[in-house]
């Protein structure tokens, strides 16, 4: 099997209500790197779009007419769960959970700002350091 380059084995695949807004989100609080967009022929529609987060790859595109929005939920980890939250909340996401000791660390939770429409796509912030580990 040959993997594109900047891919990993699994990534999530968002159909979102905004690819735009999403973009711009992702880009703003998690330095995101967009790193492939492609338009429908009408160049409305965000029919594929990539960015990198930490090196790795989410994948995302526009709702549409046959392909409609689907929750989903992501877990990133930040160098500082505490920062990131703040930031999150002052580009329009709205609190879920706030920063609190866990047993794997500090984490929070946060929705993206499109939460106007009726989809929910939770993003856990916690600490690089916790490992698959500490969950159990």
């Amino acid at each position: 099997m040959k993997i594109p380059s900047n891919h990993q084995e699994i990534m999530p695949y968002l159909i979102l209500p905004s690819a735009e807004d999403f973009v711009n989100f992702m880009q703003q609080v998690f330095n995101a790197e967009l790193t492939h967009k492609g338009f429908s022929p009408d160049s409305k529609i965000v029919m594929h779009a990539e960015i990198q987060v930490e090196g790795c790859t989410i994948m995302f595109c526009d709702a549409t007419g046959q392909w409609k929005c689907q929750p989903a939920n992501m877990f990133i980890y930040v160098n500082n769960a505490d920062e990131t939250y703040r930031n999150a909340l002052s580009n329009g996401a709205e609190s879920i959970m706030e920063p609190a000791d866990q047993s794997y660390g500090r984490s929070c939770g946060v929705k993206d700002p499109p939460r106007q429409y009726m989809v929910d796509h939770l993003i856990a912030i916690a600490p690089v350091y916790a490992t698959n580990t500490d969950y159990f």
